[in-house]
């Protein structure tokens, strides 16, 4: 008997042949002398759930309006499914945006508020019930037809926003920090629900958020930018373990970073000299590194093994005293403070009680870590 295969891996942009829906080629916004979007290339692909990540100010809500077509670009251009859409108004795209707000009509049921869009649209008074019904099941809201938006939670009023976008069927549904208004219980629980009905309906999805951990949960791929700018663009599993900077190290989860100077060594690798009288840290190379550069070590903090005894054959040991506990119920972190001031950050995973924990506040600990564990990046 033949053994099941795997799906293939959703990966189009590693296609060169797979044309994208979405393209910004030098796309430039500026508000008079502030450049918020400064001279962008993105390419997104069909049934793609792409994020747009970074702190407030850094243009990626100007990116989705500018995409959603209520504003324009100052330079550049931006195509939808090989269409210019320059001088195509929001209401003569094949977007649909969803507000973080979900603007639900409070006088009007759950079965209303998904109908609206569609009895102003080209569709047959006969197809809409069909329609409407289809969104209710797909977001599982049969029970709530005849409800109306107050009488029902905050996770059931973002599915009927969510309902009323897809009921349409855009070709891309933008997403405007749509998990915001929710508590983090309740988010995480909508995360997974909206992948699946991604796969299921196959829509493109781009979504703007601050929430590191929804990007990360959620998307096929992230963009991280910064003033104006995509500083990185790659799938979650790429942006947390090789980050091409510091800034997004720094940005995405916990790190530990240490500043000094590079060395390139074999097989990728690179030493930093960072303390006098302390030896130096190996990691992998990153990108651009120069010898004899300024340059900052980055290691994640689950990345970091911490002991009683010095560890043997690890190149990366460093000695010092437990400053802190941070308890987050499954994992606990240790600030370790070493003799010259500088703390690191190690954690490690609670599968055992508080009381038969190994180590305590003001314990000497040995920390230590494998070669390739850490990243030395350009500066």
């Amino acid at each position: 008997m033949k053994a099941p295969q795997k799906p293939a891996e959703f990966a189009p942009w590693l296609n060169p042949d797979e044309e994208p829906l979405i393209r910004f080629d030098g796309v430039t916004k500026r508000f008079g002398d502030f450049t918020a979007i400064d001279d962008i290339d993105l390419r997104i692909y069909r049934k793609e759930f792409f994020a747009l990540l970074g702190p407030s100010g850094c243009g990626k809500t100007t990116l989705m309006r500018m995409l959603a077509g209520f504003e324009t670009p100052t330079q550049g251009k931006i195509t939808i499914g090989g269409q210019d859409m320059a001088g195509i108004p929001p209401n003569r795209r094949e977007v649909n945006m969803m507000f973080q707000s979900y603007a639900l009509f409070p006088h009007l049921t759950v079965w209303d508020n998904i109908a609206f869009g569609l009895k102003r649209s080209k569709m047959s008074k006969e197809e809409i019930p069909e329609r409407v019904k289809e969104m209710l099941r797909l977001t599982r809201l049969e029970k709530f037809a005849k409800r109306k938006p107050h009488q029902i939670s905050g996770g059931q009023r973002q599915r009927v926003a969510l309902a009323r976008a897809l009921a349409k069927a855009p070709k891309l549904l933008l997403l405007d920090e749509p998990l915001g208004a929710l508590d983090a219980k309740l988010r995480q629980q909508t995360q997974f629900e909206l992948m699946d009905i991604l796969e299921k309906t196959g829509t493109t999805f781009v979504s703007v958020t601050h929430d590191q951990e929804e990007a990360m949960t959620v998307a096929s791929r992230v963009a991280v930018m910064d003033n104006g700018k995509v500083i990185q663009v790659d799938t979650p599993a790429r942006i947390y373990e090789t980050p091409n900077s510091v800034y997004v190290a720094d940005f995405i989860g916990e790190v530990n970073l240490l500043e000094g100077s590079a060395t390139l060594k074999e097989d990728g690798l690179a030493s930093l000299s960072w303390a006098e009288g302390k030896p130096e840290l190996i990691g992998t190379a990153g990108e651009g590194l120069a010898n004899g550069a300024r340059a900052t070590f980055a290691i994640r903090p689950e990345k970091v093994a911490i002991s009683a005894e010095r560890p043997e054959d690890v190149n990366n040991v460093v000695q010092g005293r437990i400053h802190d506990i941070a308890y987050l119920g499954n994992i606990s972190t240790y600030h370790v403070v070493l003799d010259d001031g500088t703390i690191i950050k190690a954690q490690t995973a609670n599968n055992r009680r508080l009381s038969r924990r190994n180590f305590t506040w003001e314990d000497e600990v040995w920390l230590s870590w494998t070669d390739t564990a850490g990243l030395v990046l350009a500066s």
